[in-house]
């Protein structure tokens, strides 16, 4: 049955209800989720990219209820607070890669997002440089589908229908670091990312430097394609940003606790930042919470004036909410008591190493991976690069891997993602592997019999 044929009061979000069929999940248990009817599947996208400690785990649960029966309740606005916030926080300043860094929390990774950018507004008036609020922005990156943080993503779906306030919000839009689809001709990486950086002084010196506050960055591009930026590109990145005072500003709502095989993925790709956003395997989807997470002289510049130019006037009714607090202090716990990390960067090693056994599969034409997170690109042709037109191959390709109880997600450009629990293990990878393959042959067949290939 389809979503729209289907009894229901809801609206169910990035969803066309005429053409989704309908999956009711009843329950989860480790890697794996269960249909109404039963049937088994890996959850090779951990949900939405969050769930990395899988379903059912009775620590956390019993940490919940623990909170609950304590303190279901409090809120943080006026001085107010409670254990498991300042417990969280300390937490969170302590494995950040940024220097005496502070701690706001939300609910979500957009609304961290959304904090950010206000803080940059509010932290330029502080500072004395009231100007100096513009965001650079990139192609392909996601940051969120509130109004704000919809408009630093860089995806045209995202930004469809919406009229969304780019130039009032004062965004700017810089070019994706994905040198299989963005290189010119002949173009080797380092030239990639040398023009990539050129490409990026020559938009903050006609903007003007000094109305520029921040670029936001994944470490690896998630929604927008699972796109891993050459060697180099931050670095060079970093350069052009240092001499010009613009911060970094590093998304690290999927990357972040493991995902790329470190704790976060500024660690990984060596990137600098000054503010970073958290969410998802925060406390891996058991319960929604998010951070906002900045170095501590931008935390001193808001606080100090706040008597004379009035507080920072933003928050919400669950910022720090004890349950989330409680759930995500006890996520962070497990993934050091079990060395989840390195067992992401050991593992995601062997998961690279498969995926790359697709390179030659007729369809694919590029494989990107980084710890466990990758995609495949789908092409119409290999020696050209041909796309796909539309997203039916792909959408083709994600039901194909449903049917053999694999859970994996097409993005744009026909591009499919895995981003499974960090706690599988190799013979999880190997199953991964074993459907994908199949869901991958039979995709051939159908573009084949479409002639669709070219």
């Amino acid at each position: 049955m389809l979503l729209g044929q289907a009894m229901t009061a809801m609206i169910y979000p990035t969803t066309n209800p005429a053409a989704t069929e309908v999956m009711v999940v009843s329950r989860g248990e480790g890697p794996y989720i269960y249909d109404q009817a039963g049937k088994q599947y890996l959850e090779g996208m951990a949900g939405l990219w969050c769930t990395s400690l899988g379903y059912g785990n009775q620590e956390i649960i019993e940490t919940a209820t623990r909170q609950m029966e304590q303190l279901s309740f409090s809120h943080m606005f006026s001085g107010k607070t409670h254990p498991s916030a300042i417990e969280l926080a300390d937490k969170l300043a302590a494995m950040a890669p940024i220097d005496d860094a502070r701690v706001f929390l939300g609910a979500s990774g957009s609304d961290a997002n959304d904090t950010l950018v206000k803080l940059i507004r509010y932290y330029a008036v502080a500072s004395g440089q009231p100007d100096r609020v513009k965001i650079i922005a990139r192609d392909k990156g996601y940051h969120g589908v509130s109004v704000a943080s919809a408009a630093l993503t860089g995806l045209h779906a995202n930004h469809a229908h919406f009229q969304l306030p780019f130039d009032a919000l004062g965004v700017l839009r810089t070019g994706a670091p994905h040198y299989y689809r963005c290189a010119e001709a002949g173009e080797t990486e380092a030239d990639f990312v040398a023009r990539r950086a050129s490409e990026l002084e020559a938009l903050i010196l006609d903007e003007g430097p000094d109305t520029i506050a921040a670029m936001i960055a994944e470490p690896v591009n998630g929604a927008g394609g699972v796109i891993i930026p050459p060697e180099g590109y931050f670095e060079a990145v970093q350069a052009v940003l240092d001499k010009y005072g613009i911060m970094l500003w590093d998304d690290e709502v999927i990357c972040g606790f493991g995902r790329l095989g470190a704790a976060f993925g500024a660690e990984k790709l060596n990137m600098k930042p000054r503010m970073m956003a958290c969410a998802k395997a925060l406390t891996s989807a058991y319960v929604p919470l998010s951070a906002a997470i900045v170095a501590g002289d931008i935390a001193e510049a808001i606080a100090g004036p706040a008597a004379d130019m009035g507080v920072f006037g933003h928050g919400y009714t669950y910022s720090g909410h004890p349950l989330g607090c409680a759930v995500a202090s006890k996520v962070l716990d497990i993934y050091v008591r079990d060395r989840l990390f390195e067992h992401a960067a050991t593992l995601g090693a062997y998961m690279s190493k498969r995926l790359a056994e697709f390179s030659d599969h007729p369809l694919v034409g590029e494989v990107s991976a980084m710890g466990l997170l990758g995609a495949l690109e789908l092409v119409a042709n290999k020696d050209s690069k041909q796309p796909f037109e539309g997203m039916r191959v792909a959408q083709f390709c994600a039901k194909a891997a449903e049917d053999n109880g694999l859970i994996i997600r097409p993005l744009g450009g026909n591009r499919m993602a895995l981003c499974p629990p960090l706690i599988i293990q190799e013979a999880h990878v190997d199953e991964i592997m074993d459907k994908l393959s199949r869901a991958l042959d039979s995709t051939l067949d159908f573009v084949t019999a479409e002639g669709l290939t070219v």
